[in-house]
């Protein structure tokens, strides 16, 4: 084993390495914290659907990016905190979609994109 190890590498070095120290999003108390947080730095909001091939793809393309630490990552599990994805909504008024990233500074969603508009959301 050990030598086809080192002909082809193992398992984990293939896969991406994920750059982000995601906060898992699970009460709806943090959006009233996310957007006090937001009056003194960045707060995204990523909600995925682990269902769902393009989120996950997505997803793994999104955490190739560095992780600079100036913005606070919060991930929404959709499919287990569907009344927080409902309260994102209607708190910030940003039309529900997944994959879907929203970023917000000051108390306000300064940007947003959903499936592979994600990318080119400028934080």
């Amino acid at each position: 084993m050990g030598i086809l190890k080192s002909l082809f590498g193992s398992s984990e070095a293939s896969k991406p390495k994920n750059n982000f120290n995601w906060i898992a999003l699970n009460s709806m108390e943090q959006l009233d914290e996310i957007e006090q947080k937001s009056n003194s730095k960045y707060q995204a909001i990523f909600k995925h659907s682990t269902r769902c091939g393009i989120s996950s793809g997505v997803l793994r393309q999104f955490e190739r990016q560095e992780d600079t630490g100036e913005v606070d990552f919060y991930l929404l599990d959709l499919l287990s905190f569907r009344p927080i994805s409902e309260e994102i909504t209607s708190k910030f008024g940003v039309m529900h979609q997944s994959p879907q990233l929203i970023v917000l500074k000051d108390g306000a969603v300064v940007a947003h994109g959903s499936h592979y508009d994600i990318m080119s959301v400028k934080i």
